[in-house]
């Protein structure tokens, strides 16, 4: 509702300012149309959905319903509640409420604004998985970068030398040295996912900055049709309702979700498995002592059956268009309300995966700190950033950090679906200590992508 009354505030669409200001009534007073998830192709705009708020609006007949403050009631009531009278449709009001982007591109809003902050988390949960491997910071000297200056792969080596800032969990190597004074099977490199991160993560920071500014342009436009030229009394017709932009970089965004999990899904690999992890017990075990223990063994299979589910929504939608729509006049279109509704599920899906990541990471450097200082109390050793996070974990999952057990000690002490679920729901959630610990880095990411 807001992208479309922005929209009309441009003055081109040919409708009362009454109709812009009931949208925003709606806002006010909490009103909300129920819209259904599918009926656009996104070419003549997202003509069915938006035809459920303009029947809203409107008060068009009783087969309109809205949530009012959390009760669902036709939108005849709800007019009469916030004292608004049903209105009748004038010449061309009916196309500027109904023929345009808006669905598609606030859609798309919500999921590139929720990915923002999953990256920003992404870069935390690294942070800690480098610390329980014990990683080398080199790969992130400025001096590499500056001389391949990708903007996102200097971010990306930027942030990470932030994060890591002030570890004593890792092989500090900024002076040239190659000295690995921590490192159980004395690597000269670290193995590719850690580093190589700047140079693989860099395009798809790239690309979510792009796609925010693709937005934004969508979210500022005129895109119903015709337009009126009222200074020169023509109108115009033409396509601005194509949602073309919508669909190319909702499939960009997915494809990125897909990669950056996967990126992580191989970090976590490293840490479960001995051969890899510089010294971690087999699976991540916590008691040691325990005959039969799996560590977190149904954890990472939680992880890998949702990575691929994340490739998959990876996959084009904008080429699978139908080419005979509306007996052929839409026979091309962009499908973008498809693509964004994907994107949406994708970044749900990222959720799970990336909470349960983070739990991996909880209990690797517990076992990392019982290895370095004989204590599962891994505070001290951890960057002051990571620690914040790390903190805000445990603390949401109520599991006391103590010196004599790591955060999974025994298979059966702990419900970990529910841990899931727990940090899944607070990673987007503004007012949750898990947020407050990755907001340095989610405005940083936001001020690095105003800066290009």
């Amino acid at each position: 509702m807001l992208l479309r009354a922005n929209s009309h505030l441009l003055g081109v669409s040919g409708i009362r300012m009454e109709i812009t200001s009931r949208l925003l009534k709606f806002i006010q007073d909490n009103v909300t149309p129920l819209i259904p998830e599918f009926g656009s192709v996104g070419a003549s705009g997202d003509l069915v959905p938006l035809t459920y708020i303009a029947g809203s609006i409107y008060g068009i007949n009783e087969s309109f319903h809205v949530d009012f403050c959390g009760r669902r009631m036709n939108a005849l009531d709800a007019l009469n509640e916030i004292g608004l009278t049903k209105l009748d449709l004038q010449p061309k009001e009916g196309l500027a409420m109904i023929n345009g982007s808006s669905m598609m591109t606030a859609t798309a809003a919500l999921a590139i604004y929720d990915f923002y902050i999953l990256f920003a988390v992404t870069l935390h949960a690294h942070a800690l998985a480098i610390q329980a491997l014990l990683g080398n910071n080199q790969p992130f000297h400025p001096f590499l970068h500056h001389v391949k200056p990708h903007f996102g792969q200097k971010y990306i080596a930027r942030t990470m030398l932030d994060l890591l800032s002030d570890s004593k969990m890792i092989n500090n190597c900024l002076d040239g040295s190659h000295q690995q004074a921590l490192n159980a099977n004395k690597l000269v490199q670290d193995r590719y996912s850690i580093r190589a991160m700047p140079q693989y993560l860099a395009p798809f920071v790239e690309g979510l900055h792009e796609c925010a500014r693709t937005i934004e342009i969508e979210m500022n436009s005129a895109n119903d049709n015709p337009l009126i030229d009222a200074e020169n009394q023509k109108a115009y017709s033409g396509a601005n309702f194509f949602g073309e932009h919508i669909s190319t970089s909702m499939d960009r965004l997915r494809y990125s979700v897909g990669l950056v999990a996967k990126h992580l899904d191989v970090q976590i690999a490293q840490l479960v498995t001995p051969e890899f992890s510089n010294g971690l017990p087999d699976c991540l075990i916590g008691n040691p002592q325990r005959e039969v223990n799996m560590g977190v063994k149904g954890l990472q299979l939680c992880g890998n059956s949702i990575m691929p589910y994340l490739l998959f929504y990876g996959q084009s939608v904008a080429d699978k268009y139908a080419t005979h729509a509306e007996q052929y006049n839409q026979n091309i279109n962009s499908l973008g309300q498809t693509s964004a509704n994907l994107a949406r599920h994708s970044i749900s899906v990222m959720k799970q995966h990336l909470a349960t990541s983070l739990l991996i990471c909880i209990q690797g450097v517990d076992l990392r700190s019982k290895l370095i200082q004989n204590t599962y109390d891994p505070r001290n050793l951890l960057s002051e950033q990571t620690r914040q996070i790390y903190q805000a974990i445990r603390d949401l999952i109520q599991v006391p950090i103590r010196e004599d057990k790591s955060y999974i000690w025994n298979d059966n002490e702990q419900s970990l679906d529910e841990h899931i679920a727990i940090v899944a729901q607070n990673l987007t959630n503004e007012g949750s200590s898990l947020f407050k610990a990755i907001q340095p880095t989610f405005k940083q990411l936001i001020d690095d992508r105003h800066s290009h």
